[in-house]
């Protein structure tokens, strides 16, 4: 009886064990294994050992669902080998926590890792969670796991020897690196393209196999442990990321590819709510929602393999060659997604298939579109065929047509080169006659300049010499007046009188006379005379300056003795008007000084007209004359607060016969000639003007000048 109640007692005991009992091998203990959710988070080792509410899982491979909350693996290991290195391995690499409780004598010890943790955290460094139970043989062990995850837990759990195990890992490996082998040749492959072609197609290929790649290394644990093994922030949202980018490169991809924006305008609007719907989902997972995250993904994963397919299917229903190629290129993938999400769903059984149905479907699509992307070369390679046939008929028609209009031609062009022959004459002899003209405009010009000049100096001159003439005759009295009291004097001296009665008649003479004014009257006429004469040689000064009689060749010149020299001149236009001259100290530089002397008689006598317009013969008149000198470039400032110019004005101010003057008043060609003159320097103007507000003129000349020849001089010594 009580052995009976023993046996019984194993058996219960055993419901839930796992019993190894080979020497070499690996068995799924999925189905042996008990499971607790803690929907409380509340659980610990010290309470969930004595926990009665653990469930039998009742598949080979337990799936869990998407939880939030932890859940508690139990496992009872029995060890009826020989081998005392046991090893479990849970075949998944996407858990975010997995705490592995061992016994050890009379208490738990723990092995923390998972997603959140830094990849150095695992006991075995491997991509996925492998733990050595440290079980002697004939001996019975209750281990416990606490899990979590952001992805849908199926969870897959193998027990063995530790070479078994390896070996197992090892086949694994190989059969990925293989994969990624293929990922890497159609990388390159397709790269190599890129630059050979330069179209964009194959860049956004290139980048989408890049990502595939990255999505299926992120799914077995690959880039956790080798690309970003210390960055959890990014190691639990890679997958998601990666995922939603595979899918938009996806649909960017075919709508390049197949050109959906031309072709089918209204299915390709769906990609940009794609788009939208991943960019939200982006943003959700940054901000670490990883179940919702998840979710939306896994519901776009189906829409987007059906929005491609419907795509591919349409244009190629519609008879679009690449169409074809691409729909037999995605059907391996469509399939595998639609096989992933049934398998997460528990419609189809969870087995290595299944589990790395994407995995091989990506491998088959990336080989494919390869395929249909080389064709698409062979429709350019026939196109560009096709073209370069329809661009021979082209030239040859071309040739028979230009060899018929070769004869035409040929008449024609004897008969049009008579006919330019003839105009080329006449238009040799219209431009000699522009010549002329041009030249007597210019002198018509410098003979107006040349009559106000003629006015001013006439005006000058004529003051100071009417003041000599008007003092001479009162002079030449006052010396015969002198010349009298001499004669007066010497008869006096020469009488009989006696010397007092001499000095008598003499001082009686001097004041009938009025002697002592008649002296300072004469040095005062002698001083106008003087004055006079020192202005008409001052005026003829200046007009020596102004006139330079080497004006047409360079010399070196002081422009602040020019503008005074003309202010010299044009004093007579000046009358009311105040003139502040604010010199700067410029250097003598190489100029055309003459010519120079006639912009500035131009632009004063200008800016004279401009206030008698506003002013009248009322004073208020305001002249500025100012130069200065900086960045090696000499400016010569002539402001005046007249009548002033709106912009249309401004604008013709330089065009030859361009006058605001009254008829009579002005050729017109003053501002055109002192254009050309400063241009001729290397110069330029520079205008500021509004109305009723004056205008001011800067005229900006270089210190260092250099004429035509003296460039071309340059030019050839370098």
């Amino acid at each position: 009886m009580l052995l009976f109640f023993s046996i019984i007692l194993m058996s219960s005991a055993g419901y839930a064990q796992v019993v190894y009992n080979f020497d070499k091998g690996v068995m799924s203990i999925g189905g042996k294994a008990e499971y607790f959710i803690d929907s409380a988070s509340s659980q610990n080792i010290q309470t969930i050992q004595h926990q009665q509410n653990f469930i039998k899982s009742d598949k080979d491979v337990p799936d869990f669902g998407l939880l939030q909350v932890p859940v508690w693996v139990k496992l009872q290991v029995t060890n009826q080998s020989g081998n005392n290195d046991l090893v479990v391995k849970f075949d998944q690499a996407l858990l975010s926590n997995i705490d592995f409780y061992y016994p050890q004598q009379d208490v738990y010890l723990v092995n923390k890792s998972g997603d959140a943790r830094p990849f150095n955290s695992r006991i075995n460094n491997y991509h996925k969670f492998i733990y050595h139970l440290n079980i002697a043989p004939h001996a019975t062990h209750t281990y416990f796991f606490r899990i979590k995850s952001n992805l849908k837990m199926q969870m897959p759990i193998y027990l063995g020897d530790r070479d078994s195990i390896e070996n197992s890992n090892l086949v694994l490996n190989t059969c990925f690196g293989i994969f990624f082998g293929v990922i890497l040749v159609m990388f390159f492959y397709n790269l190599f393209v890129y630059f050979s072609l330069k179209d964009s197609i194959y860049l956004i290929y290139v980048i989408y196999i890049l990502v595939v790649g990255l999505v299926q290394s992120t799914f077995e644990g690959y880039t956790f442990q080798y690309l970003w093994p210390n960055n959890t922030f990014w190691s639990l949202r890679a997958f998601f990321v990666l995922t939603a980018l595979v899918n938009i490169i996806g649909v960017e991809f075919i709508r390049r590819f197949l050109n959906t924006k031309v072709v089918i305008p209204k299915l390709d609007n769906i990609a940009k709510v794609i788009y939208a719907v991943y960019a939200v989902d982006l943003i959700i997972l940054f901000y670490g929602n990883f179940h919702l995250g998840y979710q939306i993904i896994q519901a776009f994963a189906s829409l987007v393999s059906f929005y491609i397919l419907t795509v591919s299917t349409v244009m190629a229903w519609r008879g679009y060659r690449a169409a074809k190629f691409f729909l037999i290129a995605w059907l391996p993938l469509i399939v595998s997604i639609v096989v992933w999400i049934l398998k997460d769903f528990g419609v189809v059984p969870y087995n290595t298939l299944t589990n790395y149905s994407i995995t091989i479907g990506s491998a088959l699509e990336v080989i494919l579109l390869s395929f249909a992307l080389a064709d698409k070369i062979n429709i350019f390679k026939a196109e560009k065929e096709k073209s370069q046939e329809e661009a021979l008929k082209a030239l040859k028609e071309n040739e028979r047509i230009i060899s018929e209009q070769n004869v035409i031609l040929e008449a024609k062009v004897t008969e049009r080169t008579t006919e330019l022959n003839q105009t080329n004459l006449e238009l040799n002899k219209t431009l000699d006659n522009l010549k002329q003209a041009q030249g007597q405009l210019v002198e018509a010009e410098k003979m107006a300049s040349l009559g106000q000049l003629t006015a001013g100096i006439a005006h000058e001159i004529n003051n100071p010499i009417n003041f000599v003439t008007a003092n001479i005759k009162p002079l030449s009295r006052d010396i015969d007046m002198i010349f009298d009291a001499m004669d007066a004097i010497e008869q006096v001296g020469l009488s009989d009188a006696g010397r007092d009665d001499k000095q008598k008649q003499i001082i009686a003479y001097k004041e009938d006379l009025d002697f002592d004014y008649l002296v300072v009257e004469i040095k005062h006429l002698l001083k106008g005379i003087k004055e006079g004469a020192n202005r008409t040689a001052e005026i003829v000064k200046g007009l020596r300056i102004f006139s330079r009689l080497d004006q047409d060749d360079l010399i070196k010149a002081d422009i602040n003795e020019g503008l005074e020299s003309t202010l010299i001149i044009a004093n007579n236009l000046m009358h009311d008007i105040n003139v502040t001259k604010e010199y700067g100290n410029l250097p003598k530089i190489e100029c055309y000084a003459g010519k120079l002397n006639q912009v500035f008689l131009n632009l004063i006598s200008n800016a004279s007209h401009a206030i008698r317009q506003k002013f009248g013969e009322r004073k208020g008149g305001e002249l500025l004359i100012k130069t200065t000198c900086h960045d090696e470039h000499m400016y010569i400032t002539i402001k005046d607060n007249g009548i002033g110019m709106d912009e249309k004005t401004q604008k013709k101010v330089f065009e030859p016969f361009f006058t605001t003057k009254d008829v009579g008043q002005g050729t017109g060609l003053g501002m055109s000639i002192a254009y050309n003159t400063i241009k001729k320097h290397n110069g330029q103007f520079q205008l500021s003007s509004a109305p009723d507000e004056g205008a001011e003129f800067t005229i900006v000349l270089p210190l260092f000048f250099k004429t035509e020849n003296q460039k071309e001089h340059d030019s050839i010594t370098v």
